[in-house]
């Protein structure tokens, strides 16, 4: 993986790894909101995506984060209807989002199927209100936190193995078709946007992806194994379980 090196963090099931992440989170956002006026914060889908926000909604360390000050947004999401239960906004929305007390325009989710626009319209959309945030040189915000899920074949986000999207540089969204896992219309941010994200935490849970973080911390091309292409500029922690860290060399772990 690109520098820095990452740190791996194994914990012994996925209730105990859900807890784990969930209060490493609420304590870099009790100490980042305190520094700054605005953090951003990407997401991601899954189990282990909302198991973690409902671990935070729980934490008793949740009362120190000036949530008010945090922008939610999310790295890939499934172009579904706004209220279908596959989409990571509103898992998000149920195990978290909703119960904090933010502004409504906080919380940056994509463009639904029902919203009256297309799968592209939905991506440029996305990535205009990514620009607000960035700069003329960096068109989207450098998040404080970037969160990843890794799928069994190495996908991060919607960004899929030995397909084009993987290598695309010059926009900061993409619209995804023909998805290898449904549903099949997506949009994702690209590679550009995460990697230039301050920490990126991959969370990962269950021997179906062991042979993937295999590849993964074994230096793997990205394109064929994207998470093995995802770092952050300051930080790049892979969060896993026991399961999850069966093919992982025992040098590389820490518990």
């Amino acid at each position: 993986m690109a520098s820095p090196a990452a740190r791996v963090v194994v914990e012994a099931d996925k209730s105990a790894l859900a807890d784990s992440v969930a209060a490493q989170f609420v304590g870099k956002l009790a100490q980042l909101t305190q520094e700054r006026e605005t953090v951003h914060v990407s997401l991601t889908g899954g189990s282990m995506g909302a198991a973690v926000l409902e671990r935070v909604a729980g934490h008793p360390g949740a009362a120190m984060v000036d949530f008010p000050r945090v922008h939610f947004w999310w790295s890939d999401e499934r172009f579904l209807p706004r209220a279908h239960g596959e989409r990571n906004a509103l898992q998000a929305r149920e195990a978290l989002l909703d119960s904090l007390d933010i502004p409504a325009a906080n919380v940056h989710e994509p463009a639904a199927a029902d919203d009256g626009v297309s799968l592209d319209e939905a991506a440029a959309a996305y990535a205009v209100e990514l620009a607000q945030y960035g700069t003329e040189e960096r068109p989207y915000p450098e998040f404080d936190i970037c969160f990843l899920g890794v799928g069994p074949d190495g996908h991060i986000a919607s960004l899929f193995p030995d397909r084009v999207e993987v290598s695309v540089t010059d926009v900061s969204v993409l619209a995804v078709r023909d998805s290898p896992k449904p549903p099949p219309e997506r949009v994702t941010f690209t590679r550009p946007v995460i990697n230039s994200s301050r920490r990126v935490w991959l969370v990962a849970a269950g021997a179906d992806k062991a042979p993937a973080l295999g590849l993964v911390l074994a230096g793997a091309s990205p394109f064929s194994v994207p998470a093995a292409g995802a770092s952050g500029t300051s930080e790049t922690v892979v969060w896993v379980d026991r399961a999850a860290a069966a093919e992982l060399p025992d040098d590389l772990l820490e518990d």
